[in-house]
């Protein structure tokens, strides 16, 4: 008995700091914390006389569509020379078809065009928290205090997956395209002027075919 009680007592300070291990959160602020990364993806068009050649416009829209392009993208033509203004206006028709706009800046790429072309490129922002979900500490006693390893992996992970543009986590949106005071005003002047629910003001009320 005196021979198990010993043993005991040897493997409590190991079971102790097998609950130290792992991630350390030491305050309210997670060490976990969304993760914004960039990829980018290029397309180079024939552009022979400064105009897109046939069929290449299609072939744009398929690459585009296979993408899912969308909001968030950033979409630029490099054309260095600027010899190609044609073939970047049909590129810009193009990609308002998917709802965005050509930017002024191109990323930087590895190979230069080669004459008679133009290059699309399309950068691609994601934002995720690594190393979550993180179980690498137990619920042991904790002398240091660490909140559990997993924490912030759940706030910080629906942030990322939530933000429609990742890029705003780290520049943020700003109020670079103004706003309209008037948008506001039209909701809360609707909401006043609407007569009470029990009487039918702010039920929605759907409209036969024949518009009786």
């Amino acid at each position: 008995m005196m021979h198990r009680n010993l043993i005991l007592t040897c493997l409590a300070p190991a079971v102790a700091l097998a609950g130290c291990a792992g991630t350390k959160n030491r305050g309210i602020e997670s060490v976990h914390q969304p993760v914004v990364g960039r990829s980018d993806y290029q397309l180079d068009l024939g552009a022979p006389g400064g105009r897109l050649a046939a069929g290449e416009q299609q072939r744009l829209t398929g690459w585009l569509t296979g993408l899912h392009a969308g909001y968030g993208d950033r979409v630029a033509v490099d054309d260095p020379a600027g010899r190609n203004p044609e073939a970047r206006d049909a590129v810009s028709s193009v990609v308002a078809g998917f709802g965005l706009l050509l930017a002024d800046e191109t990323p930087p790429s590895a190979a230069p065009v080669q004459p008679g072309t133009v290059r699309v490129v399309v950068s691609r922002m994601r934002a995720d928290v690594p190393h979550c979900n993180d179980w690498s500490r137990d619920s042991s006693v904790d002398y240091e205090q660490n909140t559990s390893s997993f924490y912030g992996c759940a706030v910080n992970g629906n942030l990322a997956a939530m933000a429609a543009n990742p890029q705003d986590l780290v520049h943020g949106a700003g109020n670079s395209r103004g706003s309209d005071p008037m948008i506001v005003y039209k909701s809360i002047d609707l909401y006043r002027k609407a007569a009470p629910s029990g009487g039918g003001g702010t039920t929605v009320k759907a409209e036969s075919a024949g518009g009786k």
